[in-house]
């Protein structure tokens, strides 16, 4: 196991053959054991460990950006990789860092029977599978309402957590309608998984990419083929409910224990 984030993104970025988005190097890092940690958000700190370096080292820095959120090491061959998204090619700090995204993390296509429904309801997601889960609960967006995969409504939450307007649904005309959810929140997650207000500085610009790559991530229309521009925020998926996932243990003893003394 390495030492730091940087060396364990320097090997994974050395046993690549084309340059990397950070959301792909934290999986790898964390898949191949190269690096440890409990915190919520690996995806966002090892996108901080290389844009700082970049930043801050110059040519200095062993890493280099690529492509918006994609990194290479420096003088590397996957550097000038071609990939079948995108011609590596460098991209200026300043580029990277205006999209100004209001949304900064989002879900899709959650499933209405791995939550625990009550008034105070929590809804975990994990950044990645082996990272910390975060109650999304309290937080606020937008959320789209699904039978399967068609859309059944749309709703906003402000004066009332995600939590609290998903929970209304189960009990009121739409309570049968439903057995899936998206939802796209204005909060970030802080390293510990807390959810966090922060200052709105989006350009109108940044605003518009955003609505339109929020539109594409839920509607999926077949003509767009990408993500919108300047989309920038990280998708969680979904963590069943702790409390299910003991009550499946539960009952699974039981039947075990059912089994055993059938066969006795």
């Amino acid at each position: 196991m390495e030492k730091s984030w940087k060396e364990a993104i320097t090997r994974v970025l050395k046993e690549a053959d084309a340059p990397l988005h950070y959301t792909e190097i934290s999986e790898q890092i964390l898949a191949r054991g190269y690096y440890s940690t409990d915190g919520a958000t690996p995806a966002a700190t090892v996108n901080a460990q290389l844009s700082s370096s970049v930043k801050h080292d110059g040519e200095k820095s062993p890493f280099i950006r690529v492509g918006k959120g994609i990194f290479s090491l420096r003088g590397s061959a996957a550097q000038t990789t071609v990939t079948s998204k995108q011609k590596a090619q460098p991209v200026a700090e300043s580029e990277e860092e205006s999209s100004g995204s209001i949304i900064h993390s989002f879900g899709m296509y959650w499933q209405r029977d791995l939550v625990v429904w009550r008034n105070d309801l929590k809804i975990f997601g994990k950044q990645q599978a082996l990272s910390k889960p975060v109650d999304f609960g309290k937080q606020k967006g937008i959320y789209i309402l699904y039978d399967h995969h068609t859309v059944v409504y749309v709703g906003r939450t402000i004066d009332r957590p995600l939590g609290k307007r998903l929970y209304e649904h189960t009990v009121d005309r739409l309570g049968s309608r439903w057995n899936r959810f998206s939802w796209f929140g204005l909060l970030d997650v802080t390293q510990d998984g807390n959810l966090r207000e922060t200052p709105f500085n989006s350009s109108l610009a940044a605003l518009v990419a955003t609505l339109e790559a929020l539109l594409i991530e839920a509607l999926e229309p077949p003509q767009n083929r990408k993500r919108g521009d300047d989309f920038s925020a990280i998708e969680y998926i979904q963590d069943i409910d702790p409390e299910l996932r003991e009550r499946e243990i539960q009952n699974t003893l039981r039947s075990i224990e059912q089994k055993m003394r059938g066969g006795a």
